[in-house]
């Protein structure tokens, strides 16, 4: 392989030299009106052999030179940075970090950057750095791999807009491989932006709030996994849909909708794919993993996952087997890692106890690895762990999980395969009450940033919170803050919808990438599988704030799930109460961007077979500020932990747009991604999709990743791999259903709510409220005092008599 999934080696960052006025050898090369850079073609020298305003900069384990050489573009100096040994890291001439040399820029605005090099080594790249007027220096995002060049050729390249709070910006040509980068006349000009007006093509609060639209057709299956894939359309698995009767038939399916004409396609299912995981390969199909083998049985055994695992093929609709899993896994994480192949952890077993094995899918064998090939850290991640890949191939454990408590400690971690260490990261609010929160990698995926929204515990059964955590992957020891609190709504509880109060917020949340660069957070529930919560916002990564927005006028709790479609718009589904109906009415959510006016149009893509570090040419029809892939979902239980946004730098000539591609797969793995393209007002064009293909298309070239040190300096505990061994015990009643009481699918809690009085007349009120009907009694058993006459029905007349 090419490329890295992380630095084996970690040092520290930039190796700065800076510069006094009072060391000028020479009166100083300004920069021009238009040009913010100073000395740009290096002609004016400065100190420690750096020309003025320019400094050395880089990091890691290489052998390096920095010269300025008459091999000019023009003048008599260019700059040559040589790295003739490389273990890791990078070296680059940077315009000097101070109020003298870099450049000032504004918060909002975007900068067109240039330069003319040559290159012997295809491992460079303009990289960018910004100065943070609380955090200070920092480094931004890679711009533009280049091209290698024997003789003297340009590049430019447009920045993303200026996040608040930075006042002044550095950049250069980063040498990550071995060979030279010779660079002369720089330039820097801050691009126009005339804002066409936007024209509310609704009401008013339609064009601040956006609207929602219910389907006329109804879902026809009680799908609670939803998978947009690469043609459009929308596999929606159902297995059994949780349902007794159909798991004892045998009946399991799977639909396919087609958001073009509102069309379902019920698809034969080969399993009870009810809880599996799943996740699109670099290919487009899906890989589905494991299920539910069995349902639990009021005072025996809990749920049990099977070791099959499925393919599904978009192209002829159909379910294909593949080799086995090493073990069970009801509820698993699956994450692609940089080179195609997915990993997946935790889940319950065959025996309904908790899976300690991790998996690995090999995206060059097209198999589940052996045990033996797998590192292993014998520990339990819980149920649909969210793990996110992080830039340098390491995983995120963001705590949020399903059902119950956190992990062990402080309940987020990051995990590093090939040490087969895990080392504990702090800052998550309440832990213990994130199950089904939402955590997504926020736009763009450079940043590094991630969100952890709500949450509860479906087993001590607290009011959800509103909680919010922020983390900054790129700094040296990541630390979850607090972040903004989640927007209240109105509530369900049993007597029509009541404002929430007090700390009331919700769990069940989906969190969907837009393409805007904004996240919209929907859906939700108070309490486990009751009283739905009816609000929805929108998440600025800019300004860290919540905007509330038109809530989905359908409940979506358990098993519901939203997601972006390509043609900009969000659709929800599901919804699974603890009474064992389920919502088969289908939402649409046009988001305000839609109501602004004309959409920008993507006119034509070149070429929609992309690799790594590559130029891809579009056409628009009007001028864009900006581009980016989105990954499309592949959801379930609040969590998609392969979604993310990244951007495409631009490179703007008329209606001719190229987008600079990362080098990393890490940042954006193999795959079919939507390329949308977004004018000034953050209105988007309709997606075009395009393949970003694996490692095998590097094998032509030498590219590695540019891969940045950053977390390097964890403070918190380390674990390395424990002793080996085959389960972890974990409860009958995991879910948090007391199943003494109905059927299969119907789920009377543990613990009931807060204000819920411990005596058979309260309980009995709040399962009438919440419309459980007739309950049988399961057994002699009577946990909850719900059949104190013992006549084998809960809640019958003669037990409310009963105080």
């Amino acid at each position: 392989m090419k490329y890295r999934t992380r630095p084996r080696r970690r040092t520290s960052l930039l190796a700065v030299v800076g510069l006094a006025a009072g060391m000028l050898l020479i009166s100083p090369q300004p920069a021009s009106a238009a040009n913010l850079v100073k000395n740009p073609g290096f002609e004016t020298d400065g100190a420690d052999g750096m020309p003025y305003c320019w400094e050395k900069s880089g990091w890691g384990d290489n052998d390096f030179t920095f010269s300025t050489v008459a091999d000019s573009h023009s003048g008599s100096k260019a700059m040559k940075v040589t790295l003739t040994r490389r273990a890791d890291g990078d070296r680059k001439a940077l315009i000097t970090e101070d109020t003298t040399c870099a450049p000032v820029v504004a918060a909002g605005k975007q900068y067109d950057l240039g330069l003319w090099y040559k290159t012997t080594t295809p491992d460079a790249a303009i990289t960018l750095f910004r100065h943070d007027t609380t955090a200070g220096w920092q480094y931004w995002t890679d711009l533009k791999t280049l091209d290698m060049a024997g003789s003297y050729t340009q590049a430019t390249v447009r920045t993303p807009a200026v996040p608040a709070g930075t006042d002044r910006i550095t950049w250069g040509v980063s040498v990550y491989g071995t060979g030279s980068a010779t660079t002369d006349d720089y330039t820097m000009e801050q691009v126009s932006d005339p804002i066409p007006p936007a024209t509310c093509t609704g009401t008013a609060e339609e064009c601040a709030n956006g609207k929602w639209t219910v389907l006329p057709t109804q879902n026809p299956v009680r799908s609670m996994h939803s998978v947009v894939l690469n043609n459009g359309k929308v596999l929606l698995i159902a297995g059994s849909g949780n349902s007794e009767e159909n798991f004892n038939a045998g009946t399991f399916t799977s639909a396919v909708y087609d958001p073009a004409n509102g069309t379902y396609k019920t698809i034969p299912t080969p399993k009870d794919m009810f809880c599996a995981g799943h996740v699109q390969l670099a290919d487009g199909r899906v890989l589905v993993m494991s299920g539910n083998k069995a349902f639990p049985v009021a005072g025996g055994h809990g749920y049990e996952g099977y070791k099959d695992s499925y393919i599904f093929d978009p192209v002829t609709e159909t379910y294909s087997k593949t080799n086995d899993l090493n073990d069970g896994h009801w509820y698993p994480s699956a994450t692609e890692l940089g080179n195609g192949d997915i990993i997946s952890f935790g889940g319950l077993r065959e025996d309904s106890s908790g899976s300690v094995t991790a998996e690995r899918w090999s995206a060059a064998e097209q198999k589940w690895l052996p045990l033996y090939q797998v590192n292993q850290t014998w520990s339990f991640w819980g149920l649909y762990p969210s793990m996110i890949l992080m830039q340098d191939g390491r995983l995120f454990y963001s705590g949020s999980h399903v059902f119950g408590n956190g992990t062990p400690g402080t309940g987020s971690a990051i995990y590093d395969y090939d040490a087969n260490t895990t080392t504990a990261v702090s800052g998550l609010q309440k832990k213990d009450e994130r199950d089904q929160s939402a955590s997504v990698l926020l736009p763009p995926a450079q940043d590094q940033k991630v969100l952890t929204i709500g949450g509860g515990n479906i087993d001590s059964n607290p009011d959800a919170n509103r909680l919010t955590d922020i983390i900054d992957l790129k700094a040296a020891n990541p630390t979850y803050t607090v972040g903004p609190q989640v927007p209240q709504g109105t509530v369900d509880l049993g007597n029509g919808q009541v404002a929430e109060t007090g700390n009331q917020g919700k769990m069940y949340v989906s969190a969907v990438l837009l393409p805007d660069g904004k996240v919209l957070e929907t859906g939700g529930g108070l309490h486990n599988r009751a009283n739905p919560v009816y609000e929805a916002s929108i998440f600025d990564p800019a300004t860290t704030t919540f905007d509330p927005v038109a809530a989905d006028p359908e409940a979506r709790g358990y098993h519901s799930s939203a997601f972006l479609l390509p043609d900009g718009r969000v659709m929800a589904t599901g919804d699974n109460p603890g009474n064992g109906t389920w919502n088969h009415n289908v939402s649409i959510y046009t988001p305000p961007y839609l109501l602004k006016g004309t959409r920008p149009t993507i006119t034509s893509v070149i070429d929609n077979e992309w690799v790594y570090g590559d130029t891809q040419r579009i056409t628009v029809d009007r001028p864009i500020v900006k581009a980016e892939l989105i990954r499309p979902a592949a959801v379930t239980h609040s969590s998609d932990p392969n979604q993310r946004f990244v951007d495409l730098p631009l490179s703007v000539d008329g209606n001719n747009v190229d987008l600079n591609v990362t080098s990393n797969p890490n940042l954006a793995p193999p795959g079919w991604y939507m390329l949308f393209a977004v004018d000034a007002n953050g209105v988007p064009s309709v997606a075009k999709w395009v393949h970003l293909q694996g490692p095998s298309a590097l094998a032509t070239d030498t590219a590695s990743a540019h891969v940045h040190s950053f977390a390097d300096s964890l403070e918190g505990s380390v674990t390395k791999a424990g002793k080996k061994r085959v389960s972890q015990k974990v409860s009958t009643t995991i879910s948090g259903c007391d199943r003494h009481y109905g059927t299969i699918n119907v789920c009377v809690p543990t613990v009931f709510p807060d204000g819920v009085k411990k005596t058979t007349a309260s309980r009995c009120a709040w399962l009438k409220k919440n419309d459980y009907g007739r309950l049988k009694v399961n057994g002699k058993d009577d946990p909850l005092g719900l059949d104190p006459n013992k006549d084998g029905v809960a809640c019958g007349a003669k037990d409310l008599k009963h105080r």
